[in-house]
């Protein structure tokens, strides 16, 4: 569900755990602002990338511009058997890896 709904305190845990950070949002969209050292994968390209995510054996924390793409992104990938959370948006994101 909306993970990132629930404040910071699971993303801060995923990031501890050295998760990967997908953001789902188009090229472009990334290419205007990223969280650091966020992977960008669009949402219509990740169900083709999921094995790839998973054979990398890490927690997953997906991110978009507002948290609703990145919820799709979320179920996509836990349905693919990955360990996986909702951070919402890049920004909210970002805000966690500057507080670690």
């Amino acid at each position: 569900m909306f993970n990132f709904l629930f404040g910071n305190k699971k993303l801060s845990s995923y990031l501890k755990l050295g998760a990967i950070v997908i953001d789902v949002r188009s090229g472009a969209e990334y290419d205007m602002g990223s969280s650091l050292g966020a992977k960008n994968i669009p949402l219509n390209t990740l169900e083709s990338k999921a094995e790839e995510i998973k054979a990398t054996g890490k927690p997953v924390i997906t991110c978009c511009r507002s948290g609703a793409r990145s919820e799709q992104a979320r179920a996509i990938l836990h349905d693919a058997g990955l360990d996986v959370i909702n951070g919402g948006s890049w920004k909210a994101v970002e805000r966690a890896i500057n507080n670690l």
